[in-house]
């Protein structure tokens, strides 16, 4: 069995900002100047491990979001492009709402604070108790159009 080819899948990795990336350097700075009256050495490898540690959790964080195969992805999570109803194109002002005032507790979130823009993806599965999925993503267009293409007619 062979998975998706590449013109199957639309897929992005809403990566942090320049911001998360600087303030990581810092806390890893910090860190060392913590670990300095141990001397030099120490202060380094502990900054370091800081780096790698916070940066690794960082990188295996962030989800991928998109469309792969019949399918719409978000990190683990997936529902088939056939239960998808209604995909809004949301920028940062419709984000803040749809997960401030409008959110429903029972929505499924694949969010990260870096990412401003996003979709929703209302679902049409009477049997499932998630109304919609909101996801953050840099492409929300993009993503919303590989959803509409690629999805079977109703």
């Amino acid at each position: 069995m062979h998975g998706p080819t590449r013109d199957e899948v639309c897929l992005e990795r809403p990566w942090p900002s320049a911001a998360v990336w600087l303030g990581l350097l810092v806390v890893a700075g910090f860190s060392g100047v913590v670990a300095l009256p141990f001397g030099l050495v120490p202060g380094i490898v502990t900054a370091a491990v800081v780096l790698v540690l916070m940066g690794g959790v960082i990188v295996a964080g962030t989800p991928a979001v998109g469309v792969r195969g019949t399918e719409f992805v978000a990190g683990r999570a997936h529902v088939p492009l056939a239960l998808v109803g209604e995909v809004t194109v949301l920028d940062a002002a419709g984000m803040r709402q749809a997960y401030g005032p409008g959110l429903d507790a029972r929505a499924h979130l694949c969010l990260r604070g870096w990412v401003r823009p996003g979709l929703r993806l209302d679902l049409v599965d009477p049997q499932d108790p998630t109304p919609y999925w909101l996801v953050s993503c840099r492409r929300p267009r993009l993503l919303a159009d590989a959803v509409e293409s690629r999805r079977p007619a109703r």
